[in-house]
């Protein structure tokens, strides 16, 4: 193993990677590089005990539906429902069955239990109401928000009533059709009823905006940043339908680009209320562009990462997750000229390693050491290793 990547490497613990940043971030964020393996969750869950406990983080927010979370946030802080409610109404993409994800639910709420609510743990998702097949009807946030309003404010002074918004939503499942992620003709967002609901959609979130003072001491900033949610939740949903009905040939950019701006607003709004940790995959975390093949060829936008550490600078830092093996789906030693293969000859079966020296270890090497051609995960890219502040690596990843 040559001595200068040895010297990069430190024990999996929250002090390490504090020590490689030069500040403690308001969004710290940890990636890691495919979906639905419990050990790399453990791992998450450990790292993030720590940060709560020994740095004072009071936000865990992961890349799952945002207003599925409320109802995980309501389980940690209050004790509404019963965990089993929860792990099947509270997340979305199937995360709810993970045992792992489990086990950081019940932690949370064990770990608020009995703590005034400034010292409380909240739960936050961050990602849309979408699908890789397709996205939500606006339903249920356009109507949350309006009821919010409705309830509140003079009636004169909404752009429109309950009953006008049902009639233009019409039924949900003409929104969520999985025909309309492949062709466009099926979609409804550029009908004139989808239209209609844009240009009341923004009208709603306006007087959200303009009548917060009276708002927040009427309810509470909480309730409010809730109407906040469901506000960004509806416009959102509603661009995102706009270009699902796009025939251009930027169709499947814009729309992986809308998903990644509804989760860096998301971020953004996680961040105005303190120091946050966050989870989900390298791609939507890193600082760079992320890049994906689809059927229509591939797509590259910018990620939630790269929009959220541009507001947020040094505020921002982006932790990522490497592996040498998941053999159950067919990922095994990586080559030896590859990132992956490099840290696969450390001892360590986990380590943190400080990315930019690193990168400047890999600078001197010749040959210079390739990207992994695996599939099924991101791979490291030798050119974008410093853009990370640090790498958490996982030797190897066995069945859970």
């Amino acid at each position: 193993m040559d001595p200068d990547i040895k010297a990069t490497t430190h024990a999996v613990e929250a002090a390490a990677v504090m020590r490689l940043l030069p500040a403690r971030p308001r969004l710290l964020t940890l990636g890691e590089p495919t979906h639905g393996e419990d050990t790399l969750l453990e791992l998450r869950n450990e790292l993030f005990r720590q940060f709560v406990e020994q740095e004072g983080y009071r936000t865990i927010a992961i890349e799952s539906d945002c207003v599925m979370g409320l109802v995980v946030d309501d389980y940690v802080t209050s004790g509404t429902g019963t965990l089993d409610e929860v792990m099947e109404h509270g997340f979305s993409h199937g995360f709810g069955a993970s045992a792992a994800n489990r086990e950081l639910v019940r932690w949370m709420r064990a770990y608020n239990d009995g703590r005034p609510a400034p010292e409380q743990v909240r739960f936050a998702g961050f990602d849309g109401p979408l699908e890789i097949t397709g996205a939500a009807s606006p339903r249920q946030a356009l109507t949350a928000l309006h009821g919010y309003l409705s309830a509140r404010v003079d009636s004169d002074l909404l752009p429109c009533t309950a009953e006008l918004l049902d009639h233009l939503l019409g039924a949900d499942d003409r929104w969520t059709n999985p025909a309309a992620m492949m062709d466009p003709a099926q979609s409804v967002g550029q009908s004139a009823e989808a239209s209609q609901l844009r240009l009341l959609a923004d009208d709603l979130v306006a007087l959200l905006d303009h009548q917060t003072p009276h708002l927040i001491t009427a309810t509470s900033r909480d309730d409010w940043d809730r109407a906040r949610l469901y506000g960004r939740t509806a416009t959102g949903l509603l661009r995102y339908h706009y270009r699902m009905a796009d025939t251009s040939p930027a169709r499947m950019t814009r729309l992986c680009a809308l998903r990644d701006l509804m989760m860096a607003d998301n971020l953004l709004a996680v961040a105005a209320r303190g120091p946050a940790l966050i989870h989900a995959h390298n791609s939507h975390l890193q600082r760079e562009k992320s890049t994906m093949q689809l059927w229509e060829g591939q797509v590259d936008w910018w990620s939630a990462g790269a929009l959220v550490s541009a507001r947020l600078g040094e505020e921002y830092a982006f932790v990522a997750t490497a592996l040498g093996t998941i053999r159950h789906q067919g990922v095994d030693t990586p080559p030896p000229d590859t990132v992956e293969g490099l840290l696969y000859a450390l001892p360590e079966d986990r380590c943190v390693i400080d990315a930019s020296r690193l990168a400047t270890a890999l600078d001197d090497m010749r040959p210079a050491p390739r990207r992994s051609p695996w599939f099924g995960y991101a791979p490291l890219d030798p050119a974008h290793l410093a853009d990370s502040d640090g790498i958490v690596f996982v030797k190897d990843v066995p069945q859970s």
